[in-house]
């Protein structure tokens, strides 16, 4: 079966954006740079593409230029495993960029991303639907998940 790697078109900002997010998640590095060279549409010698690695994913970083950028049609999302992952990937990836609604930011470099805590779909495909509809509505009303919120919400009767 093929790999399929996960491309992310950045104006200039490719290799930055690998380094930060390399140093955002555990057991990641930057495998590979290529560089434009004379037969580029930009200056020889910067940066092409960047391989880079997310805690054994493997994703491909372009400078394409500003023709395109990233919308919210596309997110990457952290499955937590507690309140402290959501606390710490909350942190680091909404610095400089945007929180939103229901666990969803845009970093820095305008790539959205979603920090959900495990076990999440199966609160609000709870088979008792008032259980569920609770649970729903205050992740509606969040920014960052409370797992605890969420929890009391969705056990309130």
């Amino acid at each position: 079966m093929p790999k399929i790697i996960p491309n992310l078109w950045f104006d200039t900002q490719g290799k930055e954006a690998a380094e930060f997010y390399c140093s955002v998640f555990p057991n990641s590095k930057i495998k590979t740079v290529t560089y434009y060279n004379e037969a580029g549409p930009r200056p020889a010698g910067t940066v092409l593409t960047v391989e880079f690695e997310l805690d054994g994913q493997e994703y491909l970083a372009l400078n394409g230029g500003p023709e395109f950028t990233f919308s919210e049609a596309i997110s990457l999302m952290i499955d937590c495993a507690d309140q402290d992952e959501i606390d710490y990937y909350w942190a680091k990836l909404s610095e400089g960029g945007e929180e939103g609604p229901c666990g969803w930011l845009k970093d820095k470099y305008g790539l959205s991303w979603q920090v959900a805590p495990g076990g999440m779909a199966e609160m609000l495909n709870d088979p008792d639907q008032e259980r569920a509809a609770r649970a729903m509505k205050a992740m509606f009303g969040m920014k960052k998940i409370d797992i605890a919120a969420l929890q009391a919400a969705a056990d309130q009767a």
